[in-house]
């Protein structure tokens, strides 16, 4: 799983390279899928908190690691 912020920087950086786009030619664009990930980080945050109430011997880094697959 990717976080949405991650989501979103690939989704901007494969239109770019699709669009063959001046980097900020799209501004509007840009701002509307920032704002369409709102919903899923929503969600995102949601879990986070659910699964911090069941007593599981990981910190909150070690959760973000196992949950998103980054290091």
């Amino acid at each position: 799983m990717k976080t949405p912020m991650e989501e979103l920087i690939e989704i901007i950086k494969k239109r770019q390279e699709d669009d063959e786009a001046m980097p900020f030619m799209y501004n509007d664009k840009i701002i509307a899928l920032a704002e369409s990930m709102l919903e899923k980080e929503k969600e995102v945050i949601e879990t986070a908190f659910l699964e911090g109430r069941i007593l599981r011997p990981l910190t909150s880094e070690q959760w973000y690691n196992e949950t998103f697959n980054t290091k």
